[in-house]
């Protein structure tokens, strides 16, 4: 209840706001599009205005939750409108968390005068009759829509999704396209120049052995003038070495101004470079007195090993093999009879001697094979042909194709023949030279029919045994279709034979620098 002391200076309160100019509402005026609910306070105070009479209206918070604290007389706001006045000022509540203008919600309560309308307004009347402005109320109470109108959800307008399966097709479809050529670029890298990177990363197969893996014995010949290349090629041939360039690709890098003395060096297999080198530079390793003869050499190729073996004069061996009768043998010439072996010859052996002693060798080859006297030049004249054109292991093959050739009453056609004949036979090629199987000589078995006159070249064991004992069937022709791998093809007929020559000429293209391309 209110204390009376005070009404005095309510009256002159409210004589004072009751003379303040009406606040015009910093909001823009609403236009009839926006029409009120049915029964809200907002369609209660336009009706009272259209109708003449005051109404006041209430600014209320946005939100189901907001506080509405209760107006004291010493709190109360002086808002409340004379019957003079047409509204308050309203102001807009903050945006939204979303960004969207919070929803205005306003009351409109209409005044009542006396003491009978105090009792319809939620606001409070002060001593000289005039309503108190209710902060903060809603009533939804008498108006159901407007707190559907509170809770309704925000509208969004719809964006549609981004169409993105095209788009991440072409990308992945450039990744592979890009990717395929990285990969097609790396595979002809490696087929053109894969040696050589390999070499430069370290990848692929050692070319030198590991120290430790030397076993067994190897001897090497090095011939008077031999430098570095052609004696990288004996270690290789001998075994010592695992590649033919190896050791020739070490002295380049470590000592390219080595001197190498001829002879027949005791080395190991399997030996490094380093470790070759070494042996080589040892005197010890230096068979005094010794002469190794190769499989498959001539006269022409072991007189200069004999040479550098014993130190005998070259013109005294070249006398010495003038006469084959001297030693029993009943040609014209000395090539097959030379057996190939490794040979040490007392000090002061003369080249008579020397020569004689492999002759011997020979004939014992001949009479373990049980080869007679009379076929003698015969199967020499075989196994120096198989000697030239196969390996040990095919030996037999080459045989039998010699045989039946000579059965069938064909030309032999053999390339070392006619390479012999010319005179081109140690020139380091499989292929044979136009002139050379066009030249009418008595060895070159393209132009004559049957075997040549001599052999031609000195035979091993192998190669004796092989032409006395060829192997069974029915093949023509072989051709060496790998170098590397010394792999034959042995062929019945012609158009087989043809298919081999050309897998020959395709991998010596793909390796034109190989020994025998």
């Amino acid at each position: 209840m209110s204390d009376p002391d005070d009404s005095p200076k309510r009256q002159e309160l409210g004589d004072l706001f009751s003379n303040l100019p009406t606040a015009s509402s910093p909001l823009p005026a609403r236009d009839g599009r926006h029409q009120p609910a049915p029964g809200s306070r907002r369609a209660r105070r336009e009706a009272q205005q259209n109708a003449g009479g005051p109404a006041s209206a209430e600014p209320v918070g946005s939100g189901p939750d907001a506080a509405t604290p209760a107006a004291s007389p010493d709190t109360a706001s002086s808002d409340a409108a004379s019957p003079d006045s047409a509204s308050s000022a309203a102001r807009p509540e903050p945006a939204s968390a979303s960004g969207h203008q919070a929803q205005e919600i306003w009351a409109v309560t209409p005044v009542a005068s006396g003491a009978a309308a105090s009792s319809q307004q939620s606001g409070r009347m002060t001593e000289a009759g005039a309503p108190e402005r209710a902060e903060g109320r809603l009533a939804v109470e008498d108006d159901p829509h407007s707190i559907d109108a509170l809770f309704a959800p925000e509208q969004h307008r719809h964006v549609p999704k981004k169409r993105r399966g095209r788009g991440c097709l072409i990308g992945l479809i450039v990744i592979l396209a890009i990717l395929g050529g990285i990969a097609a670029g790396g595979v002809w890298a490696m087929n053109t120049y894969g040696d050589r990177i390999n070499e430069i990363m370290g990848w692929g197969e050692p070319k030198d052995y590991e120290p430790g893996q030397a076993s067994g014995e190897a001897l090497v010949t090095i011939k008077s003038g031999d430098t570095g290349s052609p004696v990288s090629t004996a270690l290789f041939e001998a075994g010592v070495t695992k590649t033919d360039r190896v050791f020739y690709d070490y002295l380049i890098e470590e000592n390219p101004s080595v001197t190498f003395y001829p002879g027949v060096y005791k080395l190991q297999k399997k030996m490094t470079a380093a470790a070759a080198l070494k042996a080589l530079e040892d005197p010890a390793n230096r068979m005094e007195n010794t002469v190794r003869i190769p499989e498959g050499s001539t006269v022409e190729s072991a007189l200069p090993r004999i040479v550098d073996g014993v130190g005998v004069p070259l013109e005294e061996l070249q006398a010495a093999v003038k006469d084959p009768s001297a030693y029993g043998v009943q040609a014209e010439r000395l090539d097959g009879w030379l057996f190939p072996a490794v040979y040490t010859f007392d000090p002061g052996s003369s080249a008579k001697d020397i020569i004689a002693r492999m002759v011997e060798r020979t004939r014992q080859s001949l009479e373990d094979a049980g080869v007679p006297d009379a076929d003698a030049q015969r199967v020499l004249t075989i196994a120096s042909i198989i000697e030239r054109e196969a390996r040990t292991p095919d030996f037999a093959k080459v045989s039998r194709v010699i045989q039946n050739r000579i059965d069938e009453g064909m030309k032999l056609q053999m390339d070392s023949t006619a390479q012999y004949g010319y005179g081109e036979l140690h020139a380091g090629k499989a292929s044979t030279s136009s002139e050379a199987q066009n030249d009418p000589n008595e060895w070159n078995t393209y132009y004559i029919t049957g075997l040549p006159k001599t052999p031609i070249a000195n035979s091993s064991d192998a190669a004796i045994d092989a032409a006395m004992h060829p192997a069974d069937g029915p093949w023509l022709y072989f051709v060496t279709i790998d170098f590397s791998t010394g792999e034959t093809q042995f062929s019945e007929t012609y158009a087989q034979h043809q298919q081999g020559i050309e897998k020959m000429r395709a991998w010596c293209r793909s390796n034109p620098d190989y020994k025998g391309c």
